[in-house]
């Protein structure tokens, strides 16, 4: 792999991936915002002199920069900006990285591109017609599609990553906040739904997009889209059951009907919330296995478990 650079090499998934690709002994260069303490961290901003002195030497790119989720109660202008910001960025990057003689780009996108959710017996696979619901999950859309333009102008290779819910040590947000409520005994209105939904622990994104950083290992890879995952769904329930279990707690879960919890969700404002807590996304993940034969490193239980020894709630 020689050089990969990373953009948002200090966030969430940029630290797991710089400390793995690290581990495997290659040069990594953290692209940042500000300054967070991961070593070789840099900040570069948008002029094309500065990025075409770091890409110099890189023969890959991994693009994790942008922001993790659209402000909410925005206007549609903010909106707007939001979205062209996300693919301006991306293919700031992109156009450097050709310029630069950079053989692949690597962009993490979101399984969101395919909708919100799925339905029984059927998986979000990377052929579906994408069915972006939100400004986020349109921003990515839309950054897949002006990357794949890039790409076709300049030759330079494009591999496009679609994971699910990523969680792992250090995550914040809904999942950090779930397992708070469980360790701290909150009763929980969720042990009646019978739902599925994929997720990928962040060790495992990493070994996937370490994979695909690695050109010899994963020719094939180049001008995919690749939906990735732990491999087996979970239901909202067994997922609070596990956590208590890992954590040393008792899951309180009361079971409400599903319709139910839909409909107060629906009267509060909070039907977005309700959707991943109610519905199933699942993921058709074969394209890396057969293709690249790629598989989990950890399960879900030894993630959490990883979590919970580092007291990550």
């Amino acid at each position: 792999m020689n050089r990969v650079l990373v953009t948002g090499g200090n966030g969430f998934i940029g630290r797991a991936l710089c400390a793995h690709l690290s581990e495997l002994r290659v040069d990594v260069v953290p692209v940042v915002r500000q300054l967070r303490g991961v070593p070789g961290e840099r900040i570069v901003g948008d002029d094309p002199i500065a990025r075409a002195d770091i890409l110099d030497t890189c023969c890959v790119v991994v693009h994790l920069a942008g922001n993790a989720q659209a402000p909410r109660r925005a206007s549609t202008a903010d909106l707007e900006e939001f979205r062209a910001n996300q693919v301006d960025l991306a293919c700031g990057w992109a156009q450097a990285a050709a310029s630069a003689g950079v053989r692949r780009f690597i962009f993490v996108s979101s399984a969101k591109v395919n909708g919100e959710c799925t339905t029984e017996g059927i998986a979000f696979s990377p052929n579906d017609t994408p069915a972006p619901h939100d400004v986020y999950a349109q921003s990515k859309w839309d950054t897949e599609q002006a990357l794949q333009l890039v790409a076709a102008d300049t030759g330079m290779e494009l591999v496009i990553v679609r994971p699910p819910l990523v969680y792992g040590p250090n995550v914040k947000g809904n999942f950090a906040a779930m397992i708070r409520a469980v360790c701290q005994g909150w009763p929980l209105p969720l042990g009646a739904i019978k739902n599925l939904r994929s997720m990928i622990a962040v060790t495992n994104l990493v070994d996937f997009l370490s994979l695909c950083a690695d050109r010899s290992a994963s020719p094939a890879a180049a001008g995919r889209i690749f939906m990735v995952s732990d491999g087996r769904p979970v239901s909202t329930p067994d997922l609070l059951r596990l956590v208590a279990r890992v954590y040393g707690c008792t899951a309180r879960l009361l079971p409400v009907p599903a319709g139910l919890l839909g409909g107060l969700a629906h009267m509060l404002g909070r039907r977005h919330v309700a959707d991943r807590l109610l519905g199933s996304l699942v993921l058709d993940d074969s394209l890396a296995h057969d293709l690249l034969g790629w598989k989990p490193v950890v399960t879900l239980e030894e993630q959490l478990r990883v979590m919970a020894n580092a007291k990550n709630m």
